[in-house]
């Protein structure tokens, strides 16, 4: 199957993305094994998402790694996985920070329990774009 860039332009055959597109499997799964952490085992998908060693080993190897995937249809990719990451830590400190509120602590469980399913949903996701060789949408 052919690769393409982002604007629908088939890649020309001399770039080799095989090795970038390995570095993406491996932090997705990463993602996925601390996601999956937490739907089974005693801490939040949230709390095993954002602290557990596979997700900080994936953050580490996509800051690491993303120069090489610039100006490629991977870059949506490592830019998806790292929103996902500092998206979710945001919004689970405001939980934090709500929990601490005698009042805010059913907002903070509910806030945890959507962000949870939101980075199940973002993982799934972009894992399976990647299979398909397909970019991931990025704001503006």
């Amino acid at each position: 199957m052919a690769d393409y860039e982002p604007n629908g332009e088939l890649v020309a055959p001399t770039t080799d993305l095989d090795g970038q597109k390995a570095w993406c499997h491996v932090m997705y799964a990463l993602h996925g094994i601390s996601a999956l952490g937490g739907v089974l085992g005693p801490a939040t998908i949230v709390g095993s998402f954002l602290f557990g060693w596979p997700s900080i080993i994936a953050v580490i190897i996509n800051y690491v790694t993303r120069g090489n995937v610039t100006g490629t249809w991977l870059e949506s990719h490592w830019r998806w996985q790292l929103r996902t990451f500092w998206i979710a830590a945001a919004w689970a400190l405001g939980a934090v920070v709500l929990f601490f509120t005698f009042i805010g602590i059913p907002f903070a469980l509910l806030i945890i329990a959507v962000l949870g399913l939101w980075l199940l949903y973002r993982v799934i996701r972009g894992w399976l774009a990647l299979l398909d060789k397909r970019t991931m949408p990025l704001p503006d």
